[in-house]
């Protein structure tokens, strides 16, 4: 299978394993422990995926949150970075905002991913982007349930916007693809496994994807940590980019 095919495949099995995980708990009662529970998931899932890649892409480099980092993926040019489940709190609650991601960079660039949604039951990804809704007149910005950023509010105060909590980095990219949001703006830190994957699906849609500097997002570095991101409708980028610039000023 290409590159996307695989990446569609992986979202899917690990999206399969986490669902049928969590069902089973529920089940039996045992769903409170929802710390055990995500452990559990996200380890059942990144054997699966780190198992697949090791067959289909052997000569690829891969970064997984779930696996110890090593230098030798620093040599190649195309690294598989997968977060297995992005979300575990929100998956340990019973929620739905929690997704798979599986994204491919290629010399640095994110070059291609697939997303999952496994509670929606979709799978979105950059080989069949979906088409951009119309825009709406006021502006919705997605932040953290816990600790919205301060770019994001103060973004929404410019723009006249609405403020949107929701859970794991992967949930709130796709609700911008997907037209629930126009706006996504982090600026607590992230890892290269967080966004990876949904910035490849947010830009071959058409969406602006960048630091929140404007910077382009550069994958495969020595250092995973990403300590900021904006994506969102390219309509916006212009303005939110201004008014994240004038905090700083």
């Amino acid at each position: 299978m290409d590159d996307i095919e695989l990446a569609r495949h992986l979202a899917h099995g690990a999206a399969r394993i986490l669902m049928a995980l969590r069902s089973a708990a529920t089940a039996e009662g045992a769903i409170h422990d929802q710390k055990a529970l995500g452990a559990e998931g996200d380890l059942r899932a990144n054997d699966w995926l780190m198992a697949q890649l090791a067959v289909h892409r052997a000569d690829d480099g891969v970064l997984s949150e779930e696996t110890q980092d090593t230098p030798a993926r620093l040599a190649k040019s195309r690294v598989w970075i997968i977060d297995p489940l992005d979300g575990t709190r929100e998956y340990g609650e019973g929620r739905s905002d929690w997704a798979v991601h599986v994204g491919l960079a290629v010399d640095g660039t994110a070059t291609l991913g697939a997303v999952a949604l496994p509670v929606l039951g979709v799978v979105l990804d950059s080989g069949a982007p979906l088409p951009l809704l119309p825009m709406v007149a006021r502006p919705r910005l997605l932040v953290s349930r816990t600790r919205p950023a301060r770019e994001a509010v103060e973004a929404a105060r410019v723009l006249g916007g609405e403020l949107i909590a929701m859970g794991s980095a992967g949930a709130k990219a796709m609700a911008v693809v997907r037209g629930e949001a126009e706006i996504y703006v982090h600026s607590g830190g992230q890892y290269e496994w967080d966004n990876c994957a949904p910035v490849a699906v947010a830009a071959a849609a058409g969406l602006h994807v960048s630091r929140i500097d404007g910077a382009p997002l550069v994958y495969n570095n020595r250092d995973t940590y990403v300590p900021d991101l904006l994506i969102c409708r390219a309509e916006w980028a212009k303005r939110v980019l201004d008014a994240v610039a004038a905090i700083e000023t």
